[in-house]
């Protein structure tokens, strides 16, 4: 049988590896071996090899065909072959699978609003669990979708029992994602730490540029030419976590500062929406405090 006869059908199910481990020569080999041995097909294949700390990074989607064994015993054989003698950090994932998402938003609604039109139309494959925020303002447009709501009001004496809810929320959806959507509230270092690598925020600047509070305001003191918008994983540090995306609009001195607020809401959108689809599509690896994203074609 010839390879191209043997290639699965394309609605056949598509399996995604992530794997990342040190720089060497024959990881590509390993990998595509260990795959074409189980006859598994090699749908598409990214790799980036980070010269300055030697470190490799890869994705894989494949499709298991007639004779390929069952997922768990991929799982299980690569993890105790390839993945343990190349000491990979690594996990399959089931492309289908929606991932379970937790969105969390204050008072502004274009954030909001652009995620809910792109899951509904298929563009975001993720489950949303939960929309989470410390105002009202939203909960009709929530409640339509059919979301649970959840009004977690934050005050100085409450905000560390409304992030042990919060989690407590996460932690019972199995949410794998959070979003903070324009939520205006800054996270505890302790509670930033514990979402990890699972937290995307959408700061309203090109960052680095203009952290903190109103950065339509400060690029507007400073005369900027352009204004931008910025999606990033959260951490202790604010404003500074691995950027995943980031979107820019010229301006000229003719904008107030009401009308960059305007023309960067579709900044935050589009940045926004595409790091979350590089993340549910794992397309993304944080490293140090950068990220590798494969965009793919």
């Amino acid at each position: 049988m010839t390879p191209i006869e043997s290639a699965r059908p394309p609605h056949a199910p598509e399996y995604i590896l992530n794997a990342a481990c040190r720089a060497g020569i024959g990881i590509v080999a390993a990998v595509a071996t260990f795959l074409a041995e189980r006859d598994c097909y090699i749908c598409a294949l990214e790799q980036f090899d980070d010269d300055s700390t030697e470190r490799f990074f890869m994705r894989a989607v494949f499709r298991r065909q007639a004779g390929s064994p069952s997922i768990e015993e991929i799982h299980a054989q690569f993890g105790s072959g390839v993945a343990t003698r190349l000491d990979m950090q690594w996990k399959i994932h089931d492309a289908a699978e929606p991932v379970k998402t937790v969105l969390m938003v204050s008072r502004d609604d274009h954030c909001l609003d652009d995620l809910l039109y792109r899951r509904r139309n298929g563009e975001l494959n993720m489950s949303i669990t939960a929309v989470v925020s410390n105002h009202l303002d939203l909960r009709p447009m929530v409640e339509r979708e059919g979301i649970r709501f959840i009004f977690l009001p934050v005050t100085k004496e409450n905000k560390a029992q409304q992030e042990a809810r919060l989690l407590e929320v996460v932690e019972e959806t199995r949410a794998e994602l959070v979003i903070l959507a324009r939520y205006m509230q800054i996270l505890s270092d302790e509670l930033a730490r514990r979402l990890a690598g699972r937290c995307i925020n959408i700061h309203h600047s090109f960052l680095p540029g203009f952290k903190g509070a109103k950065p339509y305001h400060q690029a507007f003191e400073r005369g900027v030419k352009l204004i931008g918008a910025t999606a990033h994983y959260v951490t202790p540090d604010l404003d500074e976590g691995p950027i995943i995306e980031q979107m820019v609009t010229r301006v000229d001195h003719n904008f107030k500062p009401e009308q960059l607020v305007r023309v960067g809401r579709d900044n935050e959108c589009m940045a926004l929406a595409a790091a979350v689809k590089f993340h549910i599509e794992r397309r993304v690896f944080v490293h140090g405090n950068k990220t590798i994203v494969f965009r793919g074609s």
